[in-house]
This record gives C-alpha cells, sequence and structure tokens, in this order.
C-alpha cells in the first residue's frame, strides 16, 4: 500500500519542524529518512501514525487522506515503532505482543486462535519466542526493542513506520532486524542515524536538513561526498561495499568538513509516482 506526504508542515512551540516536505513510499518498498538530529524526521513520523496533527499538508494512504479515517481503521493499515516507548508494562511478552491484535477487536474480547497464532509467529520471526512468559519490564533494552517490533508485526499492517529501529540493539540484532525488513517487502518508512545501514536496506532515501526535503532517490544517487558534507558537515568516500554492492560510506575521523553546516537545499518539486 503506498503511502504519500504532500506539501506537509509541522509545528511545534510556533516553529516550523517540518516545512512544506513531499515524499512517497512505494507500495512494498522500505523508504528511508536520514537527517542530522533535529532535522524533522522523528516529528514527520508522528503525523504519519497520527501521534500529531499536521498543520499544514497531508498524508495519503493508497490515495486517502489519512485524516479520514478512523483512528481503529487507519490501525488496521499502518503500525508504529516510535522512539518514545512508554513506561513499563507490567505485562508478559506475549502480552505486550497482543496488543497488536487491538484494531481487530472488539472491547475486552478474549484472543482467539487467530490471534494466539499472529502473536507467536510475530515473537518468532523477532527471535523472541522463548521469552513470551517473561515480564516486558525484565527485558534489556534491545529485548525490548524487538518485543515491540513484533507488537507491530501482529498488526498486520499494510505500512510499517518505524524511528530509529536499530537503537539499543546489538550489532548481530540490527542486521537481523534489517534482514527481517528486507523479508518482509511491506511498505516501510524508517528513520535511521546509521547512513550505512539506511544504504544497505532502503530503496529510497530522503533527507531531511532544517525541517526541509533535501534530496530524494536511491541510496547511490543521494549519498554523495557533497551531499555528506553539505548536510551532516562530515568529510566522506563513498565506495562499494565489498560483500554486498551497496554504497559503503568511509567518514574521515580525523578532518571535519570545512565550514559550518549551510542552509537546506532548495527541496524538490514533489513526490515521484
Amino acid at each position: 500500500m503506498r503511502i504519500a506526504v504532500e506539501d506537509l508542515t509541522v509545528t511545534l512551540a510556533g516553529r516550523a519542524v517540518v516545512a512544506g516536505v513531499h515524499l512517497v513510499a512505494k507500495e512494498g518498498e522500505i523508504a528511508g529518512l536520514v537527517g542530522p538530529n533535529g532535522s524533522g524526521k522523528s516529528s514527520l513520523l508522528r503525523t504519519v501514525y497520527r501521534h500529531l496533527r499536521p498543520s499544514g499538508g497531508r498524508v495519503l494512504l493508497a490515495g486517502r487522506e489519512l485524516s479520514d479515517l478512523t483512528p481503529a481503521q487507519s490501525a488496521r493499515h499502518i503500525a508504529a515503532l516510535p522512539q518514545e516507548r512508554g513506561g513499563d508494562f507490567e505485562l508478559t511478552v506475549r502480552e505486550v505482543v497482543a496488543m497488536g491484535r487491538t484494531p481487530y477487536k472488539r472491547a475486552f474480547a478474549a484472543d482467539d486462535a487467530e490471534d494466539r497464532r499472529v502473536v507467536a509467529e510475530a515473537l518468532g520471526r523477532v527471535g523472541m519466542a522463548a521469552a513470551s512468559a517473561r515480564r516486558f519490564a525484565q527485558l534489556s533494552g534491545g529485548e525490548r526493542q524487538r518485543v515491540l517490533l513484533a507488537r507491530a508485526l501482529a498488526q498486520q499492517p499494510d505500512v510499517l513506520v518505524l524511528d530509529e529501529p536499530t537503537n539499543h540493539l546489538d550489532v548481530r540484532h540490527q542486521v537481523e532486524l534489517l534482514a527481517l525488513l528486507r523479508e518482509q517487502r511491506r511498505t516501510t518508512l524508517v528513520a535511521l542515524h546509521d547512513l550505512n545501514a539506511a544504504a544497505s536496506v532502503c530503496d529510497r532515501l530522503h533527507v531531511l536538513h532544517r525541517g526541509a526535503l533535501v534530496a530524494s532517490g536511491e541510496p547511490r544517487d543521494v549519498l554523495t561526498p557533497e551531499l555528506l558534507a553539505e548536510v551532516f558537515g562530515v568529510r566522506a568516500a563513498v565506495v562499494d561495499h565489498p560483500l554486498t554492492g551497496d554504497p559503503l560510506i568511509a567518514f574521515d575521523h580525523r578532518t571535519p568538513a570545512p565550514g559550518p553546516a549551510p542552509a537546506p537545499m532548495a527541496a524538490e518539486a514533489g513526490p515521484e509516482a
């Protein structure tokens, strides 16, 4: 299912943190949001999973305005893994993941066989099946992250919205999670700090800087040394990964890019078809 953001503006405390952004994730595509801290990535994602209301523009789900759907309807199509994880749940791992089935159930309805099957499958996919009876509050940060991803998968959404999903994960589980996203082939909008991970997993990248969209396209076309210097303020070379052939960014950790970070480059006119 295709999701598009059109001329989106988000204002917080009287300041536009996202300003006139157009972008798209096509059906089955992984679209990545990258940019420095404070560039507007999380605020944009929060409008997609309806935690924030935009002050201008709109979000379209398969051509339909998201604001026309009820919260329950949109929850059947869009599942989110936000950065803000909430407090400790006094629930078991299985109970937390079962919360993903809420959009399909009547109030206070018990889990049925299909719910149990979906929850078990989601836990298995993130490698947490053996922990189903443990208390969520007793888990490590990385384990919690995987359980919350399982909850999103149990929602069986058409679109996944993930804000820094590799936070708190060790290298092995980062690799497994990114491989899982590729395997899903589900429309995904994901914010990532790790540019090499973004280059590896994403079909398309959207670069945000100071609330504006400054570049969109395939990772190889977007992640150029010039853009990395202008937007991120770093010196880097972009080479082919020796194992995968994906773009690999080799950062110069000794010499910063000269000069201060500039104002945003002009945003593109609109989303691709």
